[in-house]
């Protein structure tokens, strides 16, 4: 499941996710307010936490994730991941090189420092 987080700036998509994240949570949560915020700012930045109850994320949602992100690839200002999955962090580690904004990983115990970064002018 993914659920809009509140309280962050206009240009900060802020979503956490817990459970299992299916397509339906990309195509009836994610995109929408993705899009909205693209089509009111140049640029956006993303926070997205995973809960420690994080179980999966259908293949198909993988895909839609990855669309998305592409779809939009330059208008990524900056990127606040915060999550206690190893798997997560590598792969973030891995593939940073191809993303032309910040990205950063946080771990859980660090929700504050997380936030205060992706809101930091």
């Amino acid at each position: 499941m993914i659920e809009v987080l509140e309280d962050f700036p206009d240009d900060v998509l802020a979503f956490r996710c817990s459970g299992h994240v299916t397509r339906a949570d990309y195509d009836d949560i994610l995109v929408p307010r993705v899009e909205q915020a693209l089509a009111g700012h140049d640029n956006v930045r993303l926070y997205y936490e995973v809960g420690p109850d994080f179980t999966g994320i259908d293949p198909t949602a993988i895909w839609a994730d990855f669309k998305v992100g592409v779809e939009h690839l330059t208008r990524w200002e900056r990127m606040a991941i915060v999550t206690d999955a190893a798997w997560i962090k590598n792969s973030i580690m891995m593939f940073q090189f191809l993303i032309p904004g910040e990205m950063k990983a946080f771990p859980l115990s660090e929700i504050r420092a997380a936030r205060a970064w992706i809101t930091a002018r």
